[in-house]
C-alpha cells in the first residue's frame, strides 16, 4: 500500500508588512471583496430556509411538532461537510468542467440550492409533507456542497494571508446579511404574500451567488495541483482513493509537526466553546429575567446587530494591520468578556438603566448584547481566517471541512449538558443567581482558548502558518 503524496506547500505565503490605514481602505475596493460578499450571501441563504424558518412555516400550516422536529434533519449535511470536501479537491462536474474545479461546482451547487427551495414552494405541506422533505433535503447537500467549495475558493484566491482576512469578513458579512433576510424579513414578505411564493423569491436570489461564481476567476495554482492528483488517480485508483480519505489528514500533521498539529487543533476545538456552552441556556435566561418577546427582538435586530456587524468588520480590518495571530489572541479574549458580561444583569435580577438623557436611555441590556455581539463576530471573523492559513493545496476543500467539523462537532455536543449545569447551580440558589454563575462559568470555559492561542502566537511557526 503506497503511502499519501508529499504536501504541497501551504496556500499561504507569508505576511507582508503591516497595512496602512489607507492601504487597508483601497483593499476594500478590490473586485475580490465584492464578488465575496455575494458569495457569503449566496452561502446564507439557504441556511435558515432549511431550519428555524421552515420550522415556522411548517407550524403555521399545523404540521406536527414531531414532523417539524425531523425535518431539522435537512441540515445534517452541513456536519458531514469533510465528505463533500473530498469530492470537490478531486472530481469535476461533467458537462461544466470547463469553468474550472472551484467554479464548476460553486455552480452545481447553487443550482442543486435553487431547485431544491423552487421544490419546496411548488408543494404543500399539508398534503405532500415526504415530498417538501425531500426538497428540504436537495436543498440542504447543495448548500453544504455550496459552503465548502466557497471556502475552498477564498482561501485559494487570497494573494497573501491579508487578503484572506479581508475576504473572510467580507464572506462573513454577505452571510450575515442572508441570515437577516431569511430569518426576519422573509416573515414580513411571507405574511404579504405567503410562504410558497416567498420561498420561490429566495431560491431564485440564488442568482446573486450565481453570477458572483461566473465572475470569479479560477484559482489555477490549486487547480493544476488538483490536476496532477486526478492524473496519478487513473493510473493509480487504490493509492487517490486512500490519499482522499487519510490524505488530507496525515497531510496536514506532517506540514505542520505532530506537536503543533495537536496544539492548533486543541485551540481551535476550545475557541467558540464558550459561546456554544451559553447558547441554548440564553433564551430561558432572558425569560428569567423578565425581557419579553418584543423587546429581545428589538434589541437583537437593532443594537445587537449593529454590534455584530462592527465586530465581523473590525475582524476583518485587524487581520490586516494586526496580522491573523494577533486577531485570533484578542477574539480569544473579547469572548469571555461579552458572555461573562450577562451576569451583570443576573446580579441585578434583570435588566436596568446605564443611561438617560431626556426620553433616550440606554439599558445594561442593550449594552451587553452590543457588545457580545462585536465580541462573536470580531471572533468568528478570526478563527476563520486563521483556519483558512492551515490548508494545503490540493486538499483545501477537505482540511478545511475536517476543521470546521472539529470545532462544530465538540460544541454541539458539549452544549447539550449546558441545561445540566444550570440546575445543579440552582441547587441552593435562586434560578437567576444560578444562571450568573453559568455564564461565569461559561465565559471561564474561554481561558484555556486564550492560554493556547497566546502559546501559539508566541511559537510564530514558520511559513505553513503564517500571522
Amino acid at each position: 500500500m503506497n503511502a499519501p503524496p508529499a504536501p504541497q506547500a501551504p496556500s499561504m505565503p507569508i505576511r507582508h508588512p503591516r497595512r496602512s490605514a489607507r492601504e487597508v481602505f483601497a483593499a476594500l475596493r478590490r473586485p475580490k471583496v465584492g464578488l465575496m460578499l455575494a458569495l457569503g450571501f449566496s452561502s446564507g441563504l439557504p441556511f435558515m430556509l432549511i431550519g428555524n424558518t421552515l420550522g415556522f412555516w411548517l407550524a403555521e400550516d399545523g404540521i406536527t411538532i414531531a414532523a417539524i422536529g425531523f425535518l431539522s434533519w435537512a441540515g445534517l449535511p452541513y456536519l458531514f461537510k469533510f465528505v463533500w470536501g473530498a469530492a470537490v479537491d478531486r472530481l469535476r462536474p461533467p458537462l461544466i468542467g470547463g469553468l474550472g474545479r472551484r467554479r464548476s461546482w460553486m455552480v452545481v451547487s447553487q443550482v442543486t440550492v435553487a431547485m431544491g427551495l423552487l421544490g419546496m414552494a411548488a408543494t404543500d405541506p399539508r398534503t405532500h409533507l415526504a415530498w417538501l422533505a425531500l426538497f428540504a433535503v436537495i436543498a440542504g447537500l447543495g448548500a453544504a456542497t455550496q459552503d465548502t467549495v466557497i471556502d475552498a475558493w477564498r482561501i485559494e484566491s487570497a494573494e497573501d494571508a491579508d487578503e484572506l482576512g479581508l475576504l473572510t469578513a467580507s464572506y462573513s458579512l454577505g452571510f450575515r446579511a442572508a441570515l437577516m433576510a431569511t430569518e426576519a424579513l422573509i416573515l414580513l414578505v411571507a405574511k404579504a404574500i405567503g410562504w410558497p411564493i416567498s420561498y420561490a423569491l429566495y431560491g431564485g436570489a440564488m442568482v446573486v451567488g450565481l453570477a458572483a461564481a461566473l465572475a470569479a476567476r479560477e484559482p489555477d495554482r490549486a487547480d493544476a495541483v488538483m490536476d496532477a492528483k486526478s492524473a496519478g488517480a487513473r493510473s493509480h485508483p487504490a493509492r487517490a482513493a486512500i490519499d482522499a480519505v487519510v490524505g488530507p489528514i496525515v497531510v496536514f500533521f506532517r506540514t505542520h509537526g505532530w506537536g503543533l498539529a495537536v496544539l492548533m487543533l486543541g485551540m481551535i476545538t476550545l475557541y467558540h466553546l464558550s459561546d456554544y456552552m451559553r447558547g441554548p441556556m440564553s433564551n430561558p435566561f432572558y425569560v428569567a429575567l423578565g425581557i419579553d418577546k418584543v423587546t429581545l427582538a428589538a434589541v437583537r435586530a437593532s443594537v445587537g446587530l449593529a454590534g455584530t456587524l462592527a465586530g465581523i468588520a473590525a475582524g476583518g480590518m485587524a487581520s490586516l494591520r494586526l496580522g491573523n495571530m494577533r486577531t485570533l489572541v484578542l477574539g480569544a479574549v473579547l469572548q469571555p468578556i461579552g458572555i461573562g458580561a450577562f451576569a451583570l444583569l443576573a446580579r441585578h435580577g434583570g435588566d436596568f438603566t446605564l443611561i438617560s438623557i431626556g426620553p433616550a436611555s440606554l439599558t445594561a441590556f442593550q449594552a451587553i448584547m452590543t457588545v457580545d455581539g462585536f465580541a462573536i463576530g470580531f471572533s468568528g471573523v478570526a478563527l476563520v481566517s486563521y483556519m483558512s492559513t492551515l490548508t494545503s493545496l490540493g486538499y483545501t476543500a477537505t482540511q478545511y471541512a475536517l476543521l470546521t467539523s472539529a470545532l462544530a462537532w465538540t460544541g454541539k455536543i458539549l452544549k447539550g449538558f449546558s441545561g445540566v449545569v444550570v440546575e445543579g447551580l440552582h441547587h441552593g440558589r435562586g434560578l437567576v443567581e444560578a444562571y450568573g454563575l453559568f455564564y461565569l462559568f461559561a465565559a471561564a470555559i474561554g481561558l484555556p482558548a486564550i492560554l493556547l492561542c497566546v502559546i501559539l502566537a508566541l511559537r510564530r511557526p514558520s511559513a505553513a502558518q503564517p500571522g
